[in-house]
């Protein structure tokens, strides 16, 4: 059973993981590179909760039970007792690796470990730590505490126990999951992924505008929300290591990406969280589209 919950990075997927973690009763321990960014986490996670309180979702009980779940960390050592330690770092390879062999000298013999990536192998993930059987991708979608899914990866050297142990922790979170190979990008990103990138090859060969490429999804093919606008959401740079992910796993030029993501990353233009992507968000009212 998963008592308590370390989480590595207290970003837009890691202050949502400790929300639902916490609402769902568990003990959390938040950490990131300093407390500012830990505690910039707990603020976002308290945002979202009541939000919830006042759709009726939760109780304004429920919601301080819940904060007070939460412990602020930054340094490893602080998730000495966990349970279960999910990193939930920036989509880079050799970031996460570094996290993880810092990490595992600190955890009980017994504690799980797991990565929020969206696109990199799990199994060679695993094989920078001490416990690769132990290990898994347990891959949740944005934002965490609406979205459903949880994507569950194993490695090769995962065992039966973990992935039963991992499968009822998703449970006790009252969240769907999908089981996934180990193959780049897994299910979910290896399908969205391409179909953004495409859109941006329909912007950058100018077949439609921003705006028109939106539109035609939304209402042409029932998208709650256009592509380029979840690409904003998601993050242009994360959207380019995910597509470099599956270039170079599959070898696929398929899988190439679009030469205007790359200009856009380069620019520093990624999206909602620096104020602009394929929209400009600066002005605080409708976002308007850069091309």
């Amino acid at each position: 059973m998963v008592d308590t919950v370390g989480i590595i990075g207290a970003g837009q997927m890691g202050n949502g993981i400790a929300h639902v973690c916490a609402v769902a009763g568990m003990k959390v321990v938040l950490s990131d590179v300093s407390m500012d960014q830990a505690e910039g986490g707990l603020t976002m996670v308290r945002k979202n909760l009541e939000r919830q309180v006042g759709k009726g979702l939760l109780t304004a009980d429920n919601m301080e039970a819940a904060l007070a779940r939460i412990t602020l960390a930054d340094n490893p050592a602080a998730h000495s007792k966990c349970d279960l330690v999910i990193e939930a770092a920036t989509e880079n390879e050799r970031i996460k690796t570094a996290i993880f062999k810092e990490l595992c000298p600190h955890l009980k013999s017994d504690a799980m470990v797991a990565s929020n990536t969206s696109s990199i192998s799990i199994t060679r993930l695993a094989a920078s730590t001490d416990r690769p059987e132990r290990f898994m991708g347990v891959h949740f979608m944005n934002p965490v505490p609406i979205m459903k899914l949880v994507e569950l990866i194993r490695g090769i050297a995962t065992s039966d126990d973990t992935f039963d142990r991992f499968h009822a922790f998703t449970q006790k979170l009252n969240k769907q999951t999908a089981t996934s190979e180990d193959f780049p990008a897994f299910i979910v990103n290896r399908i969205l992924m391409p179909m953004i990138n495409e859109a941006i090859y329909t912007l950058y060969e100018g077949v439609g505008s921003v705006d028109c490429i939106d539109k035609a999804m939304r209402l042409g093919a029932n998208h709650p929300m256009g592509p380029l606008q979840l690409a904003d959401f998601i993050g242009l740079d994360t959207c380019l290591s995910i597509m470099q992910v599956l270039y170079d796993g599959l070898a696929d030029t398929k899988y190439r990406p679009c030469p205007l993501l790359v200009k856009y990353v380069e620019a520093g233009w990624l999206g909602k969280k620096t104020g602009r992507g394929f929209y400009d968000y600066r002005s605080g009212g409708e976002p308007i589209p850069t091309r």
